[in-house]
C-alpha cells in the first residue's frame, strides 16, 4: 500500500512538473492576436479626436512606447467614414482592447476629408488616398506594414478576428 502511495505521489509532481513547463514555454511565446469570441462589433460613433491635438498625441505616443517597450499602432481616419466607425467597434471589443493595449501605445489620427495631419503617415512612407489607413511603428520611427497600411479599408466586412491576426502579422515584423 506504501508503495502505492509513493508511486501517486510521483505521478502527481511529474503532472505537476510538465504543467508548470507547459505554462513556462507559453508565456514566453511571442503575442499573437488572441482568438476572441466575437464575431462583430458595434460601430463607434466618433472614434477620432479633433485634428489640432494629432501632432501631439504621436509624440506623446512614442514617448510612452518607448518607455513600455511597445509599439505604436497609427489609426488614420474621419468619423465620416463607415469602414472607420466599424474599426474603431472592433478595437472597443474587451478582448481586443487587451490585447491592443499590451502590444501598442494606440493613436487614433483625424485626417478630416482627407485634407490635414497627411504628413504624420508620409513620414513613414505611407501616402493616405482611403481611411482607415493603420500604420504600426516600432518606437524608434521603423514603420513595419508600409505595404499593408490600407488593408483595414474594409473594415466592415472583415471579422473582428481577421483584423487582429492582420494586425498581429504586421506586429511580428518587428
Amino acid at each position: 500500500m506504501k508503495a502505492f502511495f509513493m508511486r501517486l505521489s510521483f505521478l502527481a509532481m511529474a503532472a505537476l512538473g510538465m504543467a508548470l513547463v507547459s505554462s513556462a514555454s507559453a508565456s514566453a511565446a511571442p503575442s499573437g492576436a488572441p482568438t476572441i469570441s466575437e464575431t462583430s462589433a458595434p460601430p463607434i460613433a466618433t472614434p477620432y479626436p479633433d485634428s489640432s491635438v494629432a501632432r501631439q498625441q504621436v509624440q506623446d505616443a512614442f514617448v510612452t512606447a518607448r518607455r513600455t517597450h511597445r509599439k505604436v499602432l497609427l489609426d488614420f481616419g474621419g468619423n465620416w467614414c463607415p469602414d472607420c466607425k466599424m474599426l474603431g467597434g472592433i478595437f472597443a471589443l474587451p478582448d481586443a482592447k487587451a490585447w491592443l493595449d499590451s502590444q501598442f501605445v494606440i493613436v487614433t489620427v483625424n485626417v478630416g476629408r482627407i485634407n490635414t495631419n497627411l504628413d504624420l503617415a508620409s513620414q513613414y512612407g505611407v501616402t493616405i488616398t482611403a481611411v482607415p489607413t493603420v500604420i504600426i511603428v516600432t518606437p524608434d520611427g521603423h514603420a513595419l506594414n508600409q505595404d499593408g497600411s490600407r488593408a483595414l479599408g474594409d473594415a466592415r466586412s472583415m471579422s473582428p478576428q481577421a483584423v487582429l491576426d492582420l494586425i498581429a502579422e504586421w506586429n511580428s515584423r518587428g
